[in-house]
């Protein structure tokens, strides 16, 4: 059995870039055969690569450069997928480390994968302060490393991927279209077990409207619900989120204007009061697990007021965008 294989990282070149290169060239054991380097920029710069590529040594002349247009990491990865000739493709995120055993572990976990196992999954850590209580941002990256089937380090045979066209352009963000495709191998009759290599996720410093932009992701979740139908959630073990209750504190909130507008004060107090209260418990959940300094109430406040409209608006499109798609039928391995 070969168990040559190949990484393929999309990226933004972001800080993290040079690092995860860094500890992918010192990892010990047999290095991938080729190396795909997805930059995703919608405008990328040539010279802006120049310097973490340096630090692969001597995995440099395996290391190609790929420009994916800004298309999103489902684009990404595919353009990689298709660039590659090994019979194993691992991706790697581009703030994931390598452990220093990876290369050695990675070769184990692929000898030991059965003919009918399409992927092997990688264990990933996220180191924590051990001082203070981890960020809204710190806890959603260690959810995003302990999902099921996450990218971040995966190794899928490239015939199976190939084999169902790999993943879903349509699902533009990050996350669900990991999901998507480890259904859709699983309904063609694959496997997918967890592996032994370890590697590391870098926090990245996350702004005050990080978690506001990330509501994008909620058209995707419409998409999924047309693909794979209302019990997505329970197959792939993921979170549900708060859609529903985003939905309703959105309403709420629409009806207190509307009410407001149409001089029915005494109906526009109670809804506003609803709005309120359901953005207080939100703001609440958020802030009540994390450390609670002075920047991250106010970040979790604010952001907790406009996350609900925000989520709502992506929902609502991405369920008329996808309206029409059909539901994935199982394709034969």
């Amino acid at each position: 059995m070969t168990t040559a294989y190949a990484v393929v990282i999309p990226t933004l070149a972001g800080d993290t870039l040079a690092d995860a290169l860094a500890a992918l060239a010192a990892a010990r054991g047999t290095k991938p055969r080729e190396i795909v380097l997805v930059d995703d920029r919608p405008a990328p710069d040539p010279d802006a690569s120049a310097h973490p590529l340096d630090v692969l040594g001597d995995l440099r002349s395996r290391t190609t450069v790929l420009y994916g247009g800004g298309r999103g990491p489902a684009a990404a990865r595919n353009l990689g997928l298709r660039a590659v000739a090994s019979a194993w493709v691992v991706f790697l995120a581009d703030d994931v480390q390598a452990g220093p055993y990876w290369c050695e572990q990675l070769t184990r976990d692929l000898e030991a994968a059965a003919p009918d196992t399409a992927g092997v999954q990688g264990v990933i850590a996220v180191p924590l302060p051990g001082r203070r209580r981890p960020t809204d941002a710190e806890r959603d990256a260690v959810a995003r490393a302990r999902a099921r089937w996450i990218t971040a380090d995966m190794a899928y045979r490239t015939d199976a991927l190939k084999q169902l066209r790999g993943f879903d352009e349509r699902l533009r963000h990050a996350q669900r279209e990991d999901t998507d495709l480890a259904l859709r191998l699983l309904g063609a009759g694959w496997r997918i077990r967890q592996g032994r290599r370890t590697s590391r996720l870098t926090v990245r410093p996350a702004d005050r409207w990080a978690s506001v932009r990330a509501q994008c992701g909620h058209a995707d979740d419409a998409l999924m619900l047309r693909l794979h139908g209302a019990g997505w959630w329970h197959k792939a073990v993921a979170r549900r989120g708060r859609i529903r209750a985003h939905l309703a504190v959105s309403a709420t909130g629409a009806a207190a204007c509307v009410l407001a507008a149409a001089g029915r004060r005494r109906a526009a107090a109670l809804a506003a009061l609803g709005w309120a209260a359901g953005t207080a418990e939100f703001a609440w959940a958020r802030i009540a697990p994390g450390p609670r300094t002075r920047d991250e109430v106010l970040t979790l406040t604010v952001s907790s007021a406009l996350i609900p409209p925000t989520a709502t608006w992506y929902w609502l499109a991405g369920l008329w965008r996808h309206r029409g798609a059909p539901a994935w039928q199982d394709v034969a391995p």
